[in-house]
Order: C-alpha cells, then sequence, then structure tokens
C-alpha cells in the first residue's frame, strides 16, 4: 500500500573513504552525512545506535563493506561482522523507525557459471568467504526490514581510492608491458554513476512515497559489458589521450593470474527491474571510465 510523500531528510550514509561513500558525499545535498569510523563501526554495534539517535535520518543508504576480497579469505570472522551483522543490525534499527534502508550488495552472490547476465530472482552460489558474507548479508537485512532496497553492483571504479581503473593506470606510467585477465565477464560501474542512481531512487521515493515494489532486490551495475582486459585497455587508452604513455596489453587467463579467492567467471547482471520500476539505467562504462580517467589525470594522484 502506498504511503503519503515526505521529504527523506536527514540521509545518513554509513561510509565515508570508499569509493561509493566519497561519491554521494560530493552530491550537492547538504542533508547528506557520510559518518565513518569511529563515529559508526561494524565492530562496535553501539555506535550504530548512537549515530541513529544523534541524527533521526529518515533515509540510510549503506555504503560500507568488508571488500578486500582476498583478504577475506583467511578472516572469515572479520567479513561476516562487516557485511552481515553489521549491515543487519542497520536494518533493525530503519526498521524500527520505519525509515527505508538502501545496502549495497555484489556479483559475487553468484558463482559464474550461468553463461548469461543474471537476473534478481536467480539462486545465489557464491564462491568465496566475501561473496558468502554478503549473500548473508542480504538475507539478513530482508529478513528484518520490509522497507529495504538491495542495490548488487560490480567492478565499481571511479577518481577515489584503490581500485582497478586507478591501479592500471599507475601501473601503465612504469611498465611497457602489462598482463591482465582477459576471461572474466562482468559490468564495470563508475561509483559516480551508482550514487547518482540512488539518489534517483531517493528522489522517486520523495515524490511517490513508499510503495512496496521498492522494496527487495535490484541489480545496478554499468551499461555494456567486457572484461578486465578490455576495462583496462580502455582506461589506458583514455589516459593516452592526456599523453600518458601507451602500454602493451596482454589478455592473459584466469589460471595465468591465480588469487586466493576465486573470481566469477562471467558475473554479468540484468538490470531491468531496476528500469521497470524505479527508471534508471547507469550509463554505459565507458564513458564512466571516460569521466574517471579525465578526472585522474588533472589532479595529482593521492
Amino acid at each position: 500500500m502506498d504511503t503519503a510523500p515526505a521529504r527523506l531528510s536527514p540521509i545518513l550514509v554509513v561510509g565515508r573513504s570508499g569509493q561509493l561513500a566519497t561519491a554521494l558525499g560530493r552530491a550537492d545535498r547538504s542533508d547528506i552525512h557520510c559518518l565513518g569510523r569511529p563515529d559508526i563501526d561494524f565492530d562496535r554495534p553501539e555506535t550504530l545506535a548512537a549515530a541513529f539517535a544523534a541524527l533521526s535520518p529518515a533515509l540510510v543508504v549503506n555504503a560500507a563493506a568488508w571488500t578486500a576480497v582476498d583478504a577475506a579469505e583467511s578472516d572469515p570472522e572479520g567479513a561476516a561482522r562487516a557485511n552481515r551483522d553489521g549491515p543487519a543490525l542497520l536494518a533493525r534499527l530503519c526498521a524500527e523507525r520505519g525509515i527505508p534502508l538502501i545496502h549495497v550488495s555484489t556479483d559475487y552472490v553468484f558463482d559464474g557459471t550461468k553463461g548469461a547476465p543474471y537476473v534478481e530472482s536467480d539462486p545465489i552460489s557464491p564462491r568465496t568467504v566475501y561473496g558468502r558474507s554478503k549473500a548473508e548479508g542480504e538475507r539478513a537485512i530482508l529478513a528484518a526490514h520490509g522497507r529495504a532496497i538491495i542495490l548488487r553492483t560490480a567492478w565499481v571504479y571511479s577518481p577515489y581510492g584503490r581500485n582497478f581503473v586507478r591501479t592500471m593506470l599507475n601501473a601503465g606510467m612504469k611498465n611497457p608491458v602489462l598482463r591482465v585477465v582477459g576471461d572474466q565477464l562482468g559490468n564495470p560501474t563508475s561509483a559516480d554513476d551508482l550514487a547518482d542512481a540512488i539518489l534517483a531512487i531517493i528522489d522517486r521515493i520523495d515524490r511517490t512515497g513508499w510503495r512496496d515494489d521498492y522494496a527487495g532486490l535490484f541489480h545496478a551495475a554499468g551499461g555494456g559489458e567486457t572484461t578486465w582486459h578490455g576495462l583496462a585497455v580502455a582506461a589506458l587508452r583514455e589516459a593516452a589521450k592526456a599523453g600518458q604513455p601507451m602500454p602493451e596489453v596482454l589478455a592473459i587467463g584466469t589460471a595465468d593470474w591465480p588469487t586466493p579467492a576465486a573470481r566469477p567467471q562471467d558475473s554479468r547482471l540484468d538490470c531491468t527491474r531496476l528500469h521497470d520500476v524505479f527508471g534508471i539505467r547507469l550509463p554505459d562504462w565507458r564513458d564512466g571510465v571516460a569521466r574517471s580517467v579525465a578526472r585522474l589525470m588533472a589532479v595529482p594522484a593521492a
């Protein structure tokens, strides 16, 4: 059942220094409050209740997560606290206040063997500690709160913080030849574009009030698809336009670049439901890469 619209303000963004939290914090909205450690710390649950009491948010965006995929393999308890227990507590606090929660999840909840883009109703089968912790977080949130929106995204990059695009640009400045995995498929996603999508969802709720079809799982990733090799080449070509030398980029197989955590071979996400419900499509990943690289090349590396 629809409810009467009300301005969703203030907005609490859990997370402060990550790519998505940084992008949301840069938005032209004075009512967005980004809180990270020590103000909000999933390892200290009491900080969440204190932040809610101090801010009285009308909506919460959880942009905090354990995203160190390989490190999670050796610390499953830490990954679970960050990706399951903390978000579950957030969902309960939001449910107590009757406010929406927007939570960001990952393509790693899938095993990558479908051979076609995943839709929200596809069964999940995570292959890593990270993926399992995120899947458990999804289940806990949906069980705790009927006004939770979970956005699965993938391959996030931006001009901020550590990410694949920035790593490739740095490597390209130092090495004439790079070797990049070319047999994994996915949807590179600009953190800025994902932030815009989240703000558009908030604006939609502002206009319509909460609707039951807003709840649940949505895929929110950049338009189009490529491999890590394709993403590296696109980023380096953009950097070359600004004068950085263009290295040779060789495509290698997953087996040639072993990692502690197995990567999904094909984790493409079908984002149709996001458009059908909210009228939102994220821009093509190549556009986001061009914008991110332009910003990186215009300012000194942090």
